[in-house]
This record gives C-alpha cells, structure tokens and sequence, in this order.
C-alpha cells in the first residue's frame, strides 16, 4: 500500500483518534491536511509532521458550518493540486439524560458528527472525481450504532446515520471512481495505554484493548488505491465485543 504524494485530509485531526491516523499516514508518506477546531494543537502536530520529512498542512475548520468546509477543500486544492482521500473522523459526544437534552445540544452532535460528513464528502468528491483514479472516502461511526448504553441518544442517532450515509454514498459516488466505507470502534485508547486494567484487556474476545494503529491499518486497507472494489461497507474494529453475548449474573 502506497500512500506516497496522496493527499490525505483528516477531520477532526488535532487529538486523539484523528491524531494518531494523521501520524500514520504522514510515516506512509502521505501528505496531511490537518482540519480542526482546535489551532494550537493542529499546527503543533503539522510542525511535529514536518519536522519528521513529513508534509502536513493545518486548515483550522468548524465542521458545523458550511462555508468553512468549502474553504477546507478549495485550499487543499490550490494548495496540492488534488484531493485523494477523506477522512470523516470529527466528532463530539454529549452523555445526558434524554429528559434535559435540549434540541440544540441534539443539533450540536447531529451536524458535527453527521451532517459535516455529507458536506466534506460532497465538497472533496468535485475534486476526486478528476482524478484519474478517482478517490476514497471513510467515516468513522462508532459500535454505539450498533448497540446502546443510557443517556447516548443523539450520539447513537449520529453514528447510525453515518453508516446509512456511508452506503448512499457508496452508490452516488460509485460511477466517479469513489469508494466510501465506514469504520466503526470499539475501545480504542487514546490516553496512557499503560494505566489500563487487566480487565479491560481481558473483557475483549482479542485480549487487549484497541489502539489507533488499529483503525490506521483498517484505512490503509479502505483508502489504498489497490482497492476498487470494496465500498458500502461498516468494517468493525472493536475486538470482538459487539459479536460477545453478555448476560448478568
């Protein structure tokens, strides 16, 4: 897998999950767009990119609002020519009882978690579809699509419909040369490994608990140019625990 000159625009890329695919692509010679909120930590992991040979570019973006995702994109055109791969990574969360969750905290987490994923991929397929071998594109969602803990209602809602969007896209965007799939975590540890119990670990079918190397290897396998022909897809990266059947004692 050869990510070498692609251009390679990650939302939601200054912490945690999107940091760690930034890193990952950058060491597979990828250039980075670095899209976020948060410009202190954005331009400090472009400068750690650049540092290292790598080629990264920050592009401070608020994925609620429209006119700053056309601008993500228009830039990282002018800038590089080309738009290869997308990756829809940006999302908040609010765990709060149904009862007090007011309409504009569920608008909050329904347009940063679902509604920037059809604005960046509308605005990044104009650009991939000039390319000679089209593009790719993936959403993270989220096992919460899949299944529920309490008070996770606008979350769950915005993490299924990424995966009912990841597939209409799939079949809109199909005859561009563009795949889009979706990636769903489980745990995926993003603090100090280390401090983790041995019962997190060992409460996985795999034994362990996930790392953002984890869903860098699922991208690269979902984004590399050698694969046209998966797409539509949910590929779950969760160590097994959604296929684990639980009962209480």
């Amino acid at each position: 897998m050869d990510f070498r000159k692609k251009v390679v625009v990650i939302t939601g890329a200054s912490n945690g999950i999107g940091k760690g695919l930034s890193s990952a692509y950058a060491e597979k010679g990828a250039i980075i767009v670095i899209a976020d909120m948060d410009e202190e930590a954005g331009r400090r992991i472009a400068s750690d990119i650049n540092s290292h040979n790598g080629n990264a570019l920050f592009i401070q973006t608020d994925v609620r609002k429209e006119k700053e995702i056309i601008h993500l994109m228009k830039t990282t055109k002018e800038v590089y020519g080309q738009i290869d791969i997308l990756i829809n990574n940006a999302g908040i969360s609010k765990w709060k009882s149904l009862y007090e969750l007011s309409a504009n905290e569920w608008d909050d987490i329904l347009h940063t978690n679902l509604r920037s994923v059809f604005l960046c991929s509308r605005e990044a397929a104009k650009f991939m579809k000039e390319n000679k071998n089209g593009g790719a594109i993936v959403n993270l969602a989220s096992t919460r699509a899949l299944m529920s803990e309490p008070n996770s209602e606008a979350y769950a809602a915005s993490k299924g419909g990424i995966i009912s969007l990841t597939h209409a896209l799939a079949v809109s965007l199909g005859r561009d040369k563009i795949t889009v799939n979706a990636i769903s975590p489980g745990w995926i540890e993003t603090g100090n490994y280390s401090d983790l119990r041995k019962i997190d670990h060992e409460q996985h079918p795999s034994m362990r608990v996930g790392k953002p190397e984890d869903l860098a290897r699922a991208c690269f396998y979902l984004t590399s140019e050698e694969n046209d022909f998966v797409t539509g897809v949910n590929l779950v990266v969760d160590g097994g625990m959604t296929r684990k059947m639980i009962y209480e004692e």
